[in-house]
C-alpha cells in the first residue's frame, strides 16, 4: 500500500504568498521530495488554522494540493507536523485510526526559547501544548547542534537528522521578470557593490561581522568598493546607540560608503543592486538564502560549515579571512562567472527534491518509522 501523507501549514490569510515564508516553502519542498518516493501515493499541504482554503491561494493547487485538516484527516496514513500544530484532540483522533505522526523540526527552537525568556518577550506564554505522541522526530541538520536536546526532552522521543530540501521553483518564478532572470552579471572594471542581507532578528544571523569583513576589505582596496548596502538594518542604525557608536568607528561608514536600509525583496535586490554578498552565521550553517544567492551565480562570502563548497567560504568568525575572500571575488569572479554558476547549481543539486539519494533517504526514514510500534 502506498502512503497518503499530510504536511501541516498554518495559513494566516486566504491569499497568503509562499515566497516570503520559509516555513511554508519548507513544507512545499518536503512535499515534492516525498511525492517522488515510490512508497508515496499522495501528499497534501494540510492547513491547521481556521483560515479557509480557497482558490485565492496564489499557488498551483494541482501541483501542491492544499486542504483543511478536517477535510483530509480520514485519508492520512502519516501526518508531518511542520508549519502548523495540531492539538491534543486532533492527535487522539489520528492515533485512534492508526495514523503516524511526525514532528519535522526546522526551527532553532532552543535559541528562540532562550531569547524569549531572557528578553521578556512572550513566545507562547502559559498556553503551550507539547505533543508527546510523535512516532518520529525529524530535524534538519542546521538545527541539530543547538536544539536536538530541546526537541527530545520535551517531546520524549529521540530525534533523527534528515536531509535538507530546497528547490529554485519560487526563486525562478520571482526572477523571471527581472533583467537577465536575476542571474549575476559581470561588472568588469567597475567598483563592486557589497551587500549584507542578514535578518537581524536574533544572534543566529546578524550583520555585524559581515560589516567588519567589508570594512577590512575596504581598508585594503577602497578604490575597488563602490558601496556597502546593509538591509534589514534601518531600525538599529537609527535606534540603537550601541550599533551607531560601533559603526562610527569604521572607515567605510565615516567615508560615506555604507548605507543602512529596511527590508527588501531578495531576488530583485540581488539583480539590481548587488555584486557580492557577505554573510555570517552562528548556529545556522545552511539556509535558503545561501542557496538562492549561489544558484543565481552571485559570489557569496560565508562561514556556513555545512556547505563549505558553495560560494567563497571562510572559517568560524574570522573576519580577516572573510575579507580575503571578498578581495578574491573582486579580482577573479567575473572571469569565471558562467562556470561558477554552473558549478554552484551542480553542487546544490544534492538538496533538490528530485535528488535520488535524498528521496531514497526519506523513503527509508518512512519505512523505519512504520516498522516501529504505533505510539
Amino acid at each position: 500500500m502506498r502512503l497518503t501523507i499530510g504536511i501541516t501549514i498554518g495559513l494566516r490569510q486566504e491569499d497568503e504568498t509562499l515566497w516570503n515564508n520559509g516555513i511554508k516553502q519548507n513544507a512545499v519542498f518536503l512535499a515534492e521530495a516525498l511525492g517522488n518516493s515510490c512508497d508515496v501515493e499522495h501528499v497534501f499541504l494540510v492547513n491547521t488554522t481556521q483560515i479557509p482554503v480557497t482558490d485565492r491561494l496564489p499557488w498551483d493547487r494541482q501541483r501542491w494540493p492544499t486542504a483543511a485538516f478536517e477535510d483530509v484527516k480520514d485519508r492520512l496514513d502519516v501526518l508531518i507536523e511542520l508549519g502548523g500544530q495540531i492539538d491534543e484532540d486532533q492527535t487522539s483522533y489520528l492515533k485512534q485510526r492508526g495514523t503516524r505522526l511526525i514532528s519535522y523540526c526546522c526551527g532553532f527552537e532552543y535559541i528562540h526559547a532562550m531569547e524569549s525568556i531572557l528578553s521578556g518577550r512572550t513566545l507562547w506564554g502559559y498556553n503551550l501544548f507539547v505533543n508527546q505522541r510523535y512516532d518520529a522526530i525529524w530535524m534538519i541538520p542546521q538545527v541539530a547542534n543547538n536544539s536536538q536536546s530541546f526537541f527530545e526532552v520535551l517531546r520524549r522521543h529521540p530525534a533523527e537528522t534528515v536531509p535538507f530540501v530546497w528547490s529554485p521553483v519560487f526563486l525562478e518564478q520571482r526572477s523571471q521578470s527581472l533583467p537577465n532572470a536575476g542571474v549575476y552579471q559581470p561588472r568588469g572594471d567597475q567598483p563592486r557593490r557589497l551587500v549584507v542581507m542578514e535578518p537581524n532578528l536574533n544572534l543566529v544571523k546578524f550583520c555585524l561581522y559581515p560589516i567588519f569583513i567589508a570594512e577590512l576589505a575596504y581598508r585594503q582596496r577602497p578604490e575597488a568598493i563602490e558601496i556597502l548596502r546593509v538591509t534589514n538594518a534601518e531600525h538599529i542604525a537609527t535606534q540603537s546607540p550601541e550599533f551607531i557608536v560601533l559603526m562610527n568607528q569604521l572607515d567605510i561608514v565615516r567615508q560615506h560608503k555604507a548605507i543602512f536600509l529596511g527590508r527588501h525583496d531578495t531576488p530583485q535586490f540581488l539583480a539590481e543592486q548587488t555584486d557580492i554578498v557577505i554573510s555570517h552565521q552562528m548556529e545556522n550553517p545552511l539556509n535558503y538564502f545561501y542557496l538562492e544567492v549561489c544558484w543565481q551565480g552571485f559570489p557569496l562570502i560565508h562561514n556556513a560549515h555545512l556547505c563549505p563548497d558553495l560560494g567563497y567560504y571562510y572559517p568560524d568568525n574570522r573576519a580577516d579571512l572573510g575579507a580575503e575572500r571578498v578581495l578574491e571575488a573582486i579580482a577573479g569572479h567575473d572571469a569565471q562567472a558562467g562556470a561558477y554558476r554552473a558549478a554552484q547549481r551542480e553542487k546544490i543539486s544534492r538538496y533538490l527534491p528530485t535528488n535520488e539519494t535524498l528521496v531514497q533517504t526519506y523513503t527509508q526514514l518512512l519505512r523505519d518509522m512504520l516498522a516501529r510500534p504505533l505510539r
